[in-house]
């Protein structure tokens, strides 16, 4: 199994996910030319992808999903409260292969299969993804809204993780952000913190789990460096950690 991140991060999310023949994206928040070119960069071509599956409704992970169908052909997963959700604040243009499932549902491609887990993220219906082929595990988990009942056990039986690792609490507290937005970041339904992802790979994160990638980086609030470290200090002693970048496409992963 191989993934690449072709961004990460409140301007934009999509990552790659190969293998056993399948050909995966995973959120579509980056434009159409962007994702090829990014892709191309790594030997793969766009036009063969098998499918987009959507996290949420919100514009950073669903506003390009239209011209992945149109210009690519890539069907899309979403579930129908996402796609209605996204379809009445964004304009997604005519969408003609539109497939949906209902959040804890497992997609299967072929000999490789995706659990979709729902999340207290406020979104409409949002979703995190665990895929699975040969007996690997790859966790998908961003805007999970907190760390709920049940993510321990997830985390626990993965093989790799992108993370998602937004903000730190100090410059959260001290940063520009008018107090209603800071509030909603820490809530329940928003975010989860350098140290509370550290927190959960240390407790969770089994000696099976090979790399740890962190996601969704708070450009306003946080810093790779920082995330990093957090990790480093707080996190499962052993772990590689990685930061998946909000400007562009990440190394290639192997699982």
């Amino acid at each position: 199994m191989i993934a690449i991140s072709l961004q990460s991060g409140s301007n934009g999310n999509c990552i790659y996910v190969e293998t056993g023949g399948v050909r995966l994206l995973f959120d579509a928040g980056i434009s159409g030319v962007a994702a090829k070119e990014r892709l191309a960069a790594h030997g793969r071509d766009i036009r063969s992808v098998d499918a987009v599956i959507i996290s949420h409704d919100h514009g950073d992970h669903v506003r390009c999903a239209g011209i992945y169908q149109r210009k690519y052909g890539i069907p899309l997963y979403v579930t129908p409260k996402t796609i209605d959700r996204a379809c009445s604040r964004l304009s997604l243009g005519k969408l003609k292969d539109v497939r949906h499932f209902r959040a804890g549902d497992t997609l299967r491609f072929s000999g490789v299969s995706v659990k979709t887990i729902p999340t207290p993220h406020d979104s409409e219906d949002g979703t995190v993804f665990v895929i699975t082929a040969n007996n690997k595990r790859l966790g998908i988990m961003t805007d999970l809204g907190h760390v709920f009942e049940g993510l321990e056990q997830v985390v626990a039986g993965l093989d790799a993780a992108f993370i998602e690792s937004n903000y730190d609490p100090d410059m959260l507290e001290n940063g520009p952000y008018p107090a209603f937005l800071k509030q909603r970041i820490r809530s329940a339904g928003g975010h989860i913190s350098n140290i509370e992802a550290a927190e959960l790979l240390r407790i969770a994160a089994s000696p099976r789990m090979k790399w740890a990638c962190l996601a969704h980086l708070s450009e306003q609030n946080n810093s790779p460096d920082l995330a990093l470290r957090t990790h480093r200090e707080a996190g499962r002693k052993g772990l590689p950690v990685h930061v998946a970048s909000r400007y562009g496409v990440s190394g290639l992963f192997t699982v």
